[in-house]
């Protein structure tokens, strides 16, 4: 029992240390001076190395990366580089929850598209439905996240005025407000990700409809829905709850395009901004932040696997 839950804490703690390495590392070798990003251009050269002095920018590598953990370790992220210079651990406080909605919610909705369609499409293998499935899923694939939401809004909010202009809500202003505003954003990300899920349930469907355990369930005289929810579906989720585990600290990061096109203060349009400005201090925080929601992400995945099969715990123990 020690083994099962100190062996993988053991390599989340590893993982993490070596992305704080690699974070700190790049962004020491990117090229830009911080102290001209704090006091911007025309200052004089003593008031320059006066700043890198303050900051600590002049003393050794090694020393810079001991006292960033060391504040990290006890909660401290440091302080924005840029004014205003706010904790970045305030910073983060404020875009994260944004990131976090958008990509649950977007997730959630892949969801309840993906698994019907998918099922659908698994039990009329080779069918028409099957393959407009397969069609609409494929295009979905190929099309890019700016160009699916420059559609939505398009259609949804200039043309027809179903949903308001971009402006963030915050849940604890309007909660009704903040839905509607949330809705195109996830909807833009669930529909990329739901035609890979479809894609990646059905295939497991169509192999799990050929096993033994279904033959007898149809020989039982079971109905198709009641196979597909009740028999098939739990052992073919495998792949897919890996793929939503990645794409749940994926999504909290990456989501800068769509962040961009609907005007959200998120995580992704926080890391863009500080590394144009080369605000490294929140650069570091924030990709910590998000290493961190991605290692934990696919940790909880990993230990979900038994619910899903108790195969996997037999073979565990």
């Amino acid at each position: 029992m020690t083994r099962r839950f100190l062996l993988p804490l053991l390599e989340l703690v590893a993982v993490l240390f070596l992305v704080s390495i690699g974070v700190f590392l790049l962004l020491s070798l990117v090229p830009g001076d911080p102290a001209v990003a704090v006091l911007g251009e025309g200052h004089s050269p003593q008031e320059y190395d006066a700043l890198r002095e303050q900051l600590g920018l002049d003393d050794p590598l090694l020393a810079r990366y001991a006292d960033w953990l060391g504040g990290v370790l006890h909660g401290d992220l440091g302080t924005s580089l840029v004014p205003p210079q706010t904790d970045v651990l305030d910073r983060i406080a404020s875009a994260f929850p944004v990131s976090l909605e958008l990509a649950v919610l977007g997730l959630v909705l892949a969801l309840l598209i993906a698994v019907p369609l998918a099922m659908w499409s698994a039990y009329h293998q080779g069918g028409r439905a099957d393959r407009a499935i397969s069609a609409v899923t494929f295009g979905l694939l190929s099309m890019p996240s700016f160009l699916i939401g420059i559609v939505l809004i398009a259609v949804l909010v200039n043309s027809l005025g179903i949903f308001p202009r971009n402006e963030w809500v915050r849940p604890g202003d309007s909660l009704a407000g903040n839905l509607s505003h949330a809705f195109l954003p996830a909807l833009t990300i669930a529909l990329m990700e739901a035609a890979m899920f479809t894609r990646i349930l059905r295939n497991d469907l169509v192999t799990t409809l050929h096993e033994d355990f279904i033959l007898a369930a149809r020989a039982r005289g079971m109905s198709p829905l009641r196979i597909l929810v009740s028999d098939a579906l739990r052992p073919s989720s495998f792949s897919l709850v890996t793929v939503l585990g990645l794409s749940i600290g994926r999504l909290v990061g990456s989501t800068v395009i769509v962040e961009y096109l609907f005007a959200l203060p998120g995580m992704g349009k926080l890391v863009i901004d500080a590394a144009n400005q080369g605000n490294y201090p929140v650069v570091q925080g924030a990709v910590l932040v998000i290493a961190v929601v991605y290692v934990g992400s696919n940790a909880l995945i990993d230990r979900s696997y038994g619910l899903l099969d108790p195969r996997t715990r037999r073979a565990r123990a």
